[in-house]
């Protein structure tokens, strides 16, 4: 029997919507756009022949039941997550569907794996929030890293970006976002000091050495929720974080085939346990448009049984963390190990350098 491959894209106009459309199609399944905006969702299908579109608001519960009737997981990619995770994945649990979303907001990733993280909730079906650069990225990595380490003394996530071309989206995102970010230290979940700490990082050509600040994105919750790591530091390039403040910078314009923008960024994690340390890296083009190919992966997976658990699950507690990054290094990503222990592991070796388009 053939497996269902209807996916219900939510947001699919958006930048980030519309390139997880172009990778669902290549990667065989059946996207519907949805959305709020009628005219955007028409004008859109117009240039994908045969594509059926859904017009669905998220605060009507009715409008949420039609779109996602039929499907077998829902891909969200509106934000602010704030607003819509949950009600999308609500009407997707009560369709027997998978939901996934590629939400940078702790709030919105918290709130999902409260309501449906309890085995209070059963569930057949499993939902993964932040599938994404921001979130389902380093959350594998450091799986992939961590291998057979039960417990972690530090883990330390350093996102390097050469240039931020905030989307529309993001800049809506930002202004909603507005709660206290959260690290792990002592194992648990505590806010970030009003004065964030700063670092110097190496990372590789083409970025080079930046300052990097310390800036949890909802990777934080993922892995504070499978992980057991005393202490968890995300750090993010100040480039990047002076670019998204300042609201002269543009948004993000296509220079390739694929629609990606000239921005490259490379992601290294770091774990320390009992004086032994692991490095993992995964480097790339455009945070935007390498979403897609995560979050596309991760519902292939969902949908033909290669995950573990039901209800809410963090993308390296759902999946094989070394097989999906080798999968996706096929085409998107280089990763590499810039120590020899991690490089022992195999990951690194399997990933030829020249993999990323």
């Amino acid at each position: 029997m053939q497996k269902n491959s209807a996916v219900l894209v939510y947001g699919a106009y958006g930048h980030t919507g519309r390139f997880i459309v172009a990778e669902a199609l290549r990667r065989g399944l059946r996207p519907i756009l949805s959305g709020r905006r009628e005219a955007a969702l028409t004008a859109m299908a117009q240039n994908l022949p045969g594509t059926e579109i859904r017009v669905a608001d998220v605060a009507v519960t009715t409008d949420l039941d039609a779109a996602v009737a039929g499907t077998a997981a829902v891909i969200n990619a509106a934000g602010p997550f704030l607003d819509t995770a949950e009600p999308l994945a609500a009407a997707a649990a009560r369709a027997g569907a998978h939901y996934l979303d590629v939400s940078a907001e702790q709030g919105s990733v918290q709130a999902l794996f409260e309501t449906f993280g309890s085995n209070r909730t059963p569930m057949s079906t499993a939902v993964v929030p932040a599938m994404s650069f921001y979130g389902g990225l380093a959350d594998l990595l450091v799986t992939a890293a961590a291998r057979e380490w039960e417990e972690i003394d530090s883990v330390t996530v350093a996102i390097g970006l050469d240039r931020w071309w905030p989307t529309p989206g993001t800049r809506i995102t930002g202004r909603r976002n507005t709660a206290t970010r959260l690290k792990v230290s002592e194992s648990m979940l505590v806010p970030v000091s009003p004065q964030p700490s700063r670092h110097q990082w190496a990372f590789p050509a083409p970025i080079g050495e930046q300052t990097v600040r310390e800036q949890p994105f909802s990777e934080m919750i993922t892995m504070n929720r499978h992980l057991r790591a005393r202490r968890i530091d995300n750090l993010l390039s100040e480039t990047a974080l002076a670019d998204i403040s300042d609201s002269e910078t543009g948004a993000p314009q296509a220079v390739d085939d694929f629609g990606r923008s000239a921005q490259n960024f490379t992601v290294d994690v770091r774990l320390d346990r009992a004086g032994h340390r692991r490095e993992l890296r995964a480097s790339g083009r455009d945070i935007y448009q390498v979403t897609a190919p995560l979050v596309v992966e991760a519902a292939i997976r969902l949908i033909d049984g290669r995950f573990t658990g039901t209800g809410a699950l963090a993308p390296g507690g759902a999946f094989d963390a070394a097989d999906f990054l080798t999968a996706l290094s096929a085409n998107w990503l280089t990763i590499s190990s810039p120590d020899e222990e991690s490089a022992a592991s195999g990951l690194a070796g399997q990933v030829p350098a020249e993999s990323i388009r």
